[in-house]
């Protein structure tokens, strides 16, 4: 029986998966969305909503108990004035996981774990991306259309 056998071990001792919660939840606020292992998204899930609800109390003491916890001060000065104001209104629930798909090595589940609300953010980024990736295409083409043909690049123009 499993009685009063709370929480998530993750097969690590104490240190280890006290950084790798504190790793996946600076990245969750930096970057909005985190892609990894169910179990590690549902261990995660419950700091992430507890670090937003310290966002959006706002106080000094608030942000000191953020920064002891998260990795960066760019990922505490981004939980106060971009993730938690987003969440001013909304009274808890401020995270979701998505199952993707299984890993090919070991057979893990998958999942994404993501904030509400941050699709509008996500799409910009995507879409900075692709025009990125698109740019850097076309100055590829232009560049092997002024080689003649069988002509090596100069390895001293690159960069």
């Amino acid at each position: 029986m499993r009685h009063r056998n709370g929480g998530f071990k993750l097969g690590r001792n104490t240190s280890h998966r006290r950084a790798l919660l504190r790793n996946l939840v600076t990245s969750i606020i930096l970057n909005d969305r985190v892609h990894t292992t169910i179990t590690k998204a549902k261990a995660t899930r419950p700091i992430v909503e507890k670090m937003i609800t310290l966002g959006k109390n706002g106080s000094v003491h608030s942000r000191r108990q953020a920064l002891a916890y998260l990795m960066t001060p760019e990922s505490v000065d981004r939980l106060f004035k971009i993730v938690a104001p987003r969440y001013s209104t909304r009274p808890g629930g401020y995270s979701r996981i998505v199952r993707t798909s299984v890993r090919k090595g070991d057979a893990s589940e998958m999942a994404f774990i993501e904030l509400l609300g941050a699709e509008q953010e996500l799409s910009e980024k995507a879409a900075k991306r692709s025009e990125a990736r698109a740019k850097r295409q076309e100055e590829l083409q232009k560049q092997l259309e002024e080689r003649g043909p069988g002509e090596q690049p100069d390895p001293s123009a690159e960069n």
